[in-house]
C-alpha cells in the first residue's frame, strides 16, 4: 500500500507503508496469478529449491483463478479456528512489526504492514505448537489449517497497526510545544485518541467487507493485490506435504535475515563508522591529511549505510520506486542544495569550526534558527517543494481516478438502494424504484464465501460506531479543548477519507495515508482561519484533527484488506471482525508506548531546537510543515522555496498526467521506466541519502536473484527480505533500551571513522 497513487504496479508507501509487489498484473485481467512456489508433491524429506522446479505440474505457475471466487482447494479445516494459539501467536508478530514501525519510521518516514510477516512467522509457530501439545487441549492444540492461518494474520496486522501517527503527527505536536514536556506525561491521552480513533475506523469498516468484497468488487475491479498475494500465500503453505516443506523453507529464510539484521543493528552501535555506515569521503579526506574538499561532499550526507530494512525494502518495491528514491536524492542534496549554498540562498553551520574537521558543516537542520525564511537551512528550504509535490501527486492520482470513485460513489448508492428495497419488503411494502435502482448486472455478482450466521450483524457494529463518534467529540474537545463542531467535522472527514483509502487500496494497492493527512489539514486549517483562533490552539486541532482522520482510514483499510484475504479463503468475517478487534486494543496501548520508549532515548525526536539527531524524521517535519503553513498568519516559507515548491508540484502533476495518458497502448512499456514522483518528492524532505542507496543495492539484488533463478527467488525473496525489514527494526527497539540504560554505542561505543566523531560523537 502506499500514500502514492501514482505507481500502479509497485506497492510502497513513503511516510506510510510498503508491500511486496504482486507477482500478477491486476489491471487488466480478471485473472490472478499464484506464486510460483505453489506446487504439490508427497515427499517432505530433503525437499529443496532444484526438487521444486520439477514437482507436479498440476499447480505450474501460468495457473489462473478468478480473482473474485474464494479459493475451492483449500484442506478440510475444524470449526474452532478462532483459537487462542492463533490470536496470541498473531498478537505477538504484530507487537513485533508495531514496534519495528516506530523506529524505522522515526528513521525513515516508512513503515511496513504485518501481513506477510505474520503470515508466514505465525504459520511456523502454530504448526509447531499443533504438534507438541496434545490434540485434547482445545484452542491450544490440534490440526492447523488455512483459515486459523488468516486469523493469526488479521491479528497481527491489528496489533501492528496505528504506529503512523506515532513518527508523524505526534512527535511534531511536542516539536511545536502542544503537549506536554514529554509523551510520558501524556501517555494516557495519547492512548485515549488512539483508542477512540482506532475503533472508529474497526466501526465504520465493518459495513464496507459487503460492498468492497462483494457488491462492487468486479464491477470496480477491486483485487486488493496485497491482501490477495497473502491468501495465496497462506494457502500455498497448507498444500499437503510439499505446502509445510516450502513454508519451513520461507520460515527459515525469514528466521536466519531477522537473526541476522537484528544482530547487525545491536552490535553496529559500538562501531558504526565500520559496521554500519561506511564514509567514504570522510576517509578521503583522513588520508590527505585532512587537507581535501571530500569533507564538503560528507558534509551533504553521501556515504553508504548497510541497513537491513532499506536493502529488504528495495526488494520489495522494485528499481522503479528504489531509482526514483536514489534520483531524488541527488536532485536535492547533490545538485540544488549545494546550489543554494554557493548562491547564498540557503546556509548551514559549521560543526567542525577550529578543529582539523573544518568545513564539516550540517545543513540538515530544522531548529527554530534554521526555520527562518530569512535565514534557512537548506533542508528547510528544500522541505516545501518535497511536501507539496506530495501533495500534488497525491492528489493528481485521486481526480485521475474520478471513474472509478464516480463509479464507487454510484454503487454506494445502488447499495443503499438494496437495503432499502430489503427493508421495505420486509415492512409488507413494495419498493419498485428501489427495487430497479439496486439492480446490478449479473456479470458483475460475487458470490459471498460467508454463510449469514457466519457475518456481522448490523447490532455488533453500528452502537459501536456511534458510541466511537460521541467518545471521538469527548476526547478532543476534553482532553485538547476542540469545539465540537471541529470534531464533528474531523469525523466526517475521516468517513470520506476512510471510504476513499479503501476503495483505493482496493484498485492499486496504495492507501493514501499522506493525500488524506494532508487533505484533513488543509481543511482544518481554514476552518481554524475562520475562527481567527491563536496560532498554538490552531495548530494543536489542525494536527489532532489530522491525527484522527490518519488513524480511522488505516484501521479502516486494514480491516477491509483482511476481509479481503479471509474472503479468498472462506474465513467466517465474525472471527476475523474478532480478532481485528483484540488486536486493536494491543496497538492502541504497544505505538504509544514505543513511541515513549524512543521519546525518551533519543529526546532530538521531539525537540525541534536539536541540532543533530540520529533520526531523519521525515514524516514529522511534513506534519509540522503543513500545521505551521495553514495556521501562520504570515507567510513562512522563503519566497525562493515557495515558487520553486509550485513549479515542482506542476511538474509533478504533468509527469503523474504523462503516465495515465501518454504511455498507453504500444507506448505502454514505458510505464516501468517513469520516475516516481512521489518517491522523489520524499527525497527532498528526508535529509539521508543513504536510504536511497540502500533500496536501489537491494533492488538490483533482488532483480538479479529473480533474473537468475526466479524459483528460488519466489520461495526465499519477499520472506527474506520481511526479516531484514523486522530485524532491523526490533534491532532499534532494543537500542533504545540500551540507551535509556545507560549502556549503548554512544557511551561504551567507538566513533572511529565516523565524520567529526571527535567534535560530535557518532551520527
Amino acid at each position: 500500500m502506499s500514500n502514492n497513487p501514482e505507481v500502479l504496479d509497485v506497492n510502497v508507501d513513503p511516510v506510510g507503508q510498503v508491500n511486496p509487489k504482486v507477482p500478477a498484473n491486476t489491471e487488466k485481467e480478471n485473472t490472478f496469478h499464484t506464486p510460483a512456489y505453489a506446487y504439490t508433491h508427497d515427499d517432505e524429506k530433503d525437499l529443496d529449491v532444484e526438487r521444486v522446479k520439477s514437482l507436479d505440474t498440476e499447480h505450474h505457475d501460468d495457473f489462473t483463478i478468478d480473482p473474485f471466487k474464494p479459493f475451492d482447494d483449500l484442506p478440510p479445516e475444524g470449526r474452532h479456528i478462532l483459537t487462542i494459539r492463533a490470536v496470541f501467536v498473531g498478537l505477538c508478530c504484530g507487537a513485533l512489526v508495531n514496534a519495528s514501525n516506530v523506529y524505522l519510521g522515526l528513521k525513515t518516514g516508512w513503515t511496513f504492514t504485518a501481513n506477510l510477516f505474520g503470515a508466514i512467522a505465525g504459520f511456523a509457530v502454530i504448526k509447531f505448537l499443533s504438534k507438541v501439545i496434545p490434540q485434547s487441549w482445545p484452542m491450544l492444540g490440534g490440526d492447523f489449517g488455512p483459515r486459523e492461518n488468516n486469523i493469526c494474520q488479521t491479528a497481527a496486522m491489528a496489533s501492528g497497526g496505528l504506529s503512523n501517527v506515532f513518527v508523524s503527527a505526534f512527535p511534531a505536536m511536542y516539536q511545536l510545544k502542544l503537549l506536554g514536556a514529554t509523551p510520558k506525561d501524556d501517555y494516557w491521552a495519547i492512548v485515549a485518541l488512539a483508542a477512540v480513533s482506532g475503533y472508529f475506523g474497526f466501526f465504520f469498516a465493518t459495513p464496507l467487507r459487503k460492498f468492497f468484497i462483494v457488491y462492487v468488487a468486479r464491477e470496480l475491479r477491486l483485487i486488493f493485490p496485497t491482501p490477495s498475494a497473502t491468501a495465496m500465500t497462506i494457502r500455498s503453505m497448507h498444500q499437503a506435504v510439499t505446502g509445510e516443506a516450502i513454508a519451513k523453507m520461507k520460515m527459515k529464510g525469514l528466521s536466519i535475515a531477522f537473526s541476522g539484521a537484528l544482530v547487525l543493528r545491536v552490535v553496529s552501535q559500538y562501531a558504526p563508522g565500520i559496521l554500519w555506515d561506511w564514509h567514504f569521503f570522510t576517509w578521503f579526506h583522513i588520508w590527505s591529511k585532512y587537507h581535501s574538499h571530500a569533507l564538503a561532499v560528507e558534509s551533504w550526507g553521501w556515504f553508504l549505510e548497510w541497513t537491513p530494512a532499506f536493502l529488504g525494502s528495495g526488494m520489495l518495491v522494485g528499481l522503479n520506486v528504489s531509482i526514483s528514491f536514489l534520483a531524488g536524492s541527488i536532485l536535492a542534496w547533490g545538485i540544488i542544495g549545494p546550489a543554494l549554498v554557493h548562491n547564498h540562498m540557503a546556509w548551514g553551520t559549521n560543526l567542525g569550526e577550529g578543529t582539523k574537521w573544518d568545513g564539516y558543516t550540517n545543513f540538515g537542520s530544522l531548529s527554530l534558527a534554521a526555520c527562518n525564511k530569512d535565514w534557512p537551512s537548506p533542508r528547510y528550504w528544500l522541505l516545501w517543494p518535497g511536501v507539496l509535490v506530495m501533495i500534488a501527486v497525491s492528489f493528481t492520482e485521486l481526480i485521475l481516478q474520478y471513474k472509478v470513485l464516480y463509479f464507487g460513489f454510484r454503487a454506494l448508492y445502488r447499495g443503499i438502494a438494496a437495503g432499502l428495497y430489503a427493508l421495505g419488503r420486509k415492512a409488507g411494502r413494495e419498493l419498485s424504484w428501489a427495487k430497479k435502482a439496486g439492480a446490478q448486472a449479473d456479470e458483475d455478482l460475487v458470490e459471498d464465501s460467508a454463510a449469514p450466521h457466519e457475518q456481522v450483524k448490523m447490532w455488533m457494529w453500528a452502537p459501536g460506531l456511534l458510541l466511537s463518534i460521541i467518545c471521538i467529540c469527548i476526547v478532543l474537545g476534553v482532553q485538547h479543548d476542540m469545539p465540537v463542531g471541529m470534531s464533528i467535522l474531523s469525523v466526517f472527514l475521516a468517513f470520506f477519507f476512510s471510504f476513499v483509502a479503501v476503495q483505493c487500496t482496493g484498485v492499486t494497492d496504495i492507501t493514501p495515508l499522506t493525500a488524506a493527512s494532508k487533505a484533513s489539514q488543509i481543511i482544518l486549517g481554514g476552518a481554524t482561519k475562520g475562527e481567527h483562533w491563536d496560532v498554538t490552539r490552531a495548530q494543536r486541532l489542525n494536527l489532532f484533527g489530522g491525527a484522527m482522520c490518519n488513524m480511522g482510514a488505516s484501521q479502516a483499510t486494514d480491516l477491509v484488506c483482511d476481509f479481503r484475504t479471509g474472503f479468498l479463503l472462506r474465513t467466517p468475517p465474525i472471527y476475523q471482525w474478532l480478532a481485528q478487534g483484540l488486536g486493536t486494543i494491543v496497538a492502541m496501548f504497544l505505538a504509544p508506548a514505543m513511541f515513549q520508549l524512543f521519546a525518551t532515548a533519543y529526546p532530538c525526536i521531539i525537540d525541534i531546537d536539536a541540532e543533530t539527531c540520529s533520526f531523519g524524521i521525515p514524516s514529522v517535519s511534513a506534519w509540522r510543515a503543513t500545521a505551521v503553513a495553514v495556521t501562520d498568519p504570515t507567510f513562512p516559507i522563503p519566497p525562493s522555496s515557495g515558487y520553486f515548491a509550485i513549479a515542482f508540484a506542476i511538474f509533478g502533476s504533468a509527469m503523474v498526467m504523462v503516465r495515465h495518458y501518454v504511455w498507453v497502448g504500444r507506448l505502454e512499456w514505458m510505464r516501468k521506466y517513469h520516475p516516481n514522483m512521489m518517491c522523489i518528492g520524499l527525497a527532498f524532505v528526508l535529509a539521508q541519502t543513504q536510504y536511497g542507496t540502500a533500496m536501489t543495492i537491494g533492488s538490483a539484488v533482488a532483480a538479479y536473484w529473480q533474473h537468475k533463478n526466479p524459483e528460488h527467488f519466489d520461495i526465499y525473496g519477499y520472506a527474506v527480505a520481511a526479516g531484514l525489514i523486522a530485524g532491523e527494526g526490533i534491532g532499534g527497539v532494543i537500542n533504545a533500551v540500551f540507551q535509556v540504560a545507560g549502556i549503548a554505542g554512544d557511551k561504551y561505543g567507538s566513533c572511529i571513522a565516523t565524520p567529526a566523531g571527535e567534535v560530535i560523537g557518532c551520527q
